[in-house]
């Protein structure tokens, strides 16, 4: 059962998400649909660096919410969120209503499911894969709201051939160290040599002044 939940977590890495996001844009410019690639690149980088953001701020500063275990928006379940539920759907935006419903519905739960091994495998807490799968499908309802009333010529098989040797082989390959380039830039930010990490709680406050070394996932 934990195998299942680390090959889930894996679908939601960045070596799998973030080059199918980088298909659709190319998918949709490909179709020639300059606005959709606008609001697309715009919501899914502005979903990145929120992420990013919120990590920076714990890693570097300590910012974050004790009492629900909140150290930043879990990348995994906002990629997974974002990406999934609209590749779906753009491979069947040419289709009758209930396919374009069921395919989207496919990839909310498929986002929901990463979401959730994120937990399981220990990487985030509840309200980090909560929180995270959250913001993903607004970016996700967000794009697909506004590609219902536009038009575009982009066929959807070409989508498909992008991303399944994405999904396929990515998972296989070494993982990009992520949240160590995050790390890196929370300590150039706030001049620390160690990044805080959630053993902080733990501690009395008298000493939290200090952290250990450590990176959350």
């Amino acid at each position: 059962m934990m195998m299942w939940w680390h090959g889930l977590s894996m679908v939601g890495s960045l070596a799998v998400t973030g080059p199918i996001g980088v298909a659709i844009a190319i998918w949709l410019v490909a179709g020639r649909s300059w606005h959709l690639t606008a609001a697309w690149c715009a919501l899914f980088g502005a979903g990145m660096a929120l992420v990013v953001a919120t990590k920076v701020a714990f890693m570097g500063w300590g910012v974050g919410v004790e009492a629900v275990e909140f150290a930043g928006f879990s990348g995994h379940a906002m990629r997974a969120a974002a990406v999934f539920p609209v590749a779906f759907f753009l491979l069947v935006r040419t289709r009758a209503l209930p396919w374009r419903v069921a395919a989207t519905a496919a990839g909310v739960a498929l986002a929901v499911l990463i979401a959730v091994s994120r937990v399981y495998v220990e990487a985030h807490s509840v309200s980090e894969s909560v929180t995270g799968c959250i913001l993903g499908l607004l970016v996700a309802v967000s794009f697909i709201w506004y590609a219902s009333v536009q038009q575009h010529m982009a066929m959807s098989r070409w989508l498909l051939l992008m991303c399944l040797p994405i999904v396929l082989i990515a998972p296989r390959v070494e993982p990009v160290p992520a949240e160590q380039w995050i790390a890196q830039l929370a300590m150039h930010l706030s001049g620390r040599d160690q990044t805080y990490t959630r053993s902080i709680w733990h501690k009395p406050k008298s000493l939290r002044h200090s952290s250990s070394a450590g990176f959350s996932q």
